[in-house]
Parts: structure tokens; sequence; C-alpha cells
């Protein structure tokens, strides 16, 4: 199945949020099993990080985006050594405050 075809049927799945077996295969982006693995493939291969490194520098260099608008989010990351170690990691008050 060529790529671009693939990649429109990942694109069909995401936008109407339908499962990857409902992917119609009279649209002739190929079966939802072959978009999904070529998905997985491609994700692996860092392929969507890579367009996105691209794009944010294509971005930045039209200076056409509000960095002071910009949000971190870590939570993602893991905290050293219990974060802070001001609260406890169950939830409930530590014996010794």
């Amino acid at each position: 199945m060529d790529d671009r075809r693939c990649l429109q049927g990942i694109l069909y799945v995401l936008y109407n949020d339908v499962s990857w077996q409902l992917l119609p295969l009279e649209l002739g982006f190929g079966s939802g099993q072959t978009c999904w693995r070529r998905l997985g493939r491609w994700h692996e291969a860092g392929v969507f990080e890579t367009l996105h490194g691209i794009r944010l520098a294509e971005l930045h260099a039209a200076d056409a985006l509000d960095w002071t608008r910009a949000c971190v989010d870590a939570s993602h990351i893991r905290a050293k050594e219990r974060g802070r170690g001001d609260r406890p990691v169950t939830g409930r008050p530590r014996e010794d405050g």
C-alpha cells in the first residue's frame, strides 16, 4: 500500500474516531490493520517526532509562534527520590509529621 494512502487512512481513523477495523476498504486507504501497522512502524522510526520538529522550525522561522502562550507539562517525567519529599507517596499522612 502506498505511504500516502496509508497516511490518509490513519488520519481518517483518528479524525473520525473509529476503530481500525471499521476503516472502509472502499475508500482505498487499505485495511485498518495495514494502516495501524504502518503507524506503529513510523512511530518507532521517529517519523512523527521529526515532522513535528520540522514544522515547529518552519513556524518559528516565519515568526508564526507565540511562545508567550506556551505550556510545559512534565507530568510524564518521573520525580527522583519521591519529588520534594513533603508529600507521602500513598496520599496518607506520614507517621513522623
